[in-house]
């Protein structure tokens, strides 16, 4: 009996024209869930490969981590070879994804409306930063979407709109493109038919502000950026410690109140009629908060953090995102797995955040040098070795 594990994509051939994140991160989703994803990087003409491969600073770690467990193609799409080279691997994919500027791909010739007619079964992802109307024709990035689209402005203080700190709508965009594929799927698996999935940063980022939009129109009142929010509850801040150190603490219901209170020996503030229930304490928070800032100031995070563990008490330190790579939860359920880096370097990853069958879904290669693939997917489409040669490393 063959007990090998299949992952749920497996047999499924993606084919994309990606950069950047939101592209990248679609295929990865399919990638790590068995799909073979083949990335097409362009050469020739002042090219050498994804752009996204030479970044720097906020941008150093885009191709690395979003472009694992893929093969990589490098072709000149502008000559006829290798346009035709591309156009005989398309004919044998289930998906094509593509986040480049509108009109791109028709230039190229890739376009769904052409590429259906090789392959009607073909699913067609499109990720861009606005879906088809009066926006479309903008250029869009994460932090513009955020800033049009009223994240930025819940999340800084008021007159002092503040981007997300990560790239929320690039990666959540990608993910909606992979769920599109996925349910696209699905029909063609009825129908026996193809389509074509669109997916949007704008969009993205107005279902990301959603429960905000709801809020003003059941209570009629704008919802306050998140540093002005009345908080629904009383205790659920960032304290100044010992050494200066921080610390979120939380106590959000009653049975909590009464276990903080005795534990801290805080009979008074249990005692106090002002404190009675949680909405109370919501409507004290002016003067209950400054207060417990100063009983709490002398007692250190670590400490804080065993009292708090010990009752099942909400707490969390304030950490920056490097120190996560010694997180002692992500090293001891294998959050975290093993990549090289072009460079030959290893490094460690973020995996997807599920389990199938309670296993993580695993690197079962690290992003792709330049080019790698040419040989082997070249040679299955019937190049022979000269052929091979030529295709990949164009005369310009």
């Amino acid at each position: 009996m063959n007990t090998a594990k299949h992952l749920p994509y497996e047999g499924i051939r993606v084919v994309e024209f990606t950069h950047m994140v939101m592209g990248p991160t679609c295929g990865m989703v399919l990638a790590d869930l068995g799909a073979e994803v083949i990335k097409v990087e362009p050469i020739g003409h002042g090219h050498e490969g994804d752009n996204t491969r030479k970044l720097l600073g906020s941008g150093a770690g885009f191709y690395p981590l979003f472009n694992r467990n893929k093969k990589s193609l490098a072709l000149d799409l502008k000559t006829p070879e290798g346009k035709e080279a591309v156009l005989r691997l398309i004919a044998t994919a289930d998906i094509v994804s593509e986040n480049f500027k509108p009109g791109t791909m028709k230039k190229l010739g890739l376009d769904y409306e052409t590429l259906k007619k090789i392959n009607p079964r073909l699913i067609y992802v499109t990720l861009k930063g606005f879906l088809p109307g009066p926006y479309d024709h903008r250029t869009a990035l994460d932090e513009v979407v955020q800033m049009m689209g009223g994240l930025a402005y819940m999340t800084g203080r008021r007159g002092d709109p503040l981007r997300a700190g990560t790239s929320v709508n690039d990666i959540m965009g990608g993910m909606f493109g992979a769920i599109g594929a996925m349910a696209a799927l699905a029909q063609r698996a009825q129908t026996g038919e193809g389509q074509e999935v669109q997916s949007a940063l704008f969009e993205n980022n107005v279902f990301l502000v959603a429960q905000h939009m709801m809020q003003y129109q059941v209570t009629g009142k704008p919802a306050a950026p998140m540093p002005e929010r009345i908080s629904a509850w009383g205790v659920y801040d960032v304290f100044v410690v010992k050494d200066g150190e921080q610390i979120f603490l939380a106590v959000v219901s009653d049975t909590s109140w009464k276990i903080f209170c005795d534990v801290f020996n805080y009979q008074d503030l249990f005692d106090d009629p002002r404190l009675a229930n949680n909405n109370q304490r919501v409507l004290a928070r002016d003067w209950l908060i400054p207060l417990l800032r100063e009983r709490l100031k002398d007692f250190s995070a670590q400490y804080l953090s065993d009292v708090f563990e010990k009752n099942a008490l909400p707490y969390a330190p304030i950490t920056a995102p490097h120190d996560l790579l010694e997180d002692p939860h992500l090293k001891a359920t294998g959050g975290l797995a093993p990549l090289e880096l072009n460079d030959g370097r290893t490094v460690n990853t973020v995996l997807l955040p599920l389990s199938l069958n309670q296993e993580r879904l695993k690197v079962r290669q690290s992003a792709p040098h330049l080019g790698e693939h040419n040989e082997s997917l070249l040679s299955s489409l019937g190049y022979s070795a000269e052929e091979i040669q030529k295709l990949s490393h164009p005369v310009d």
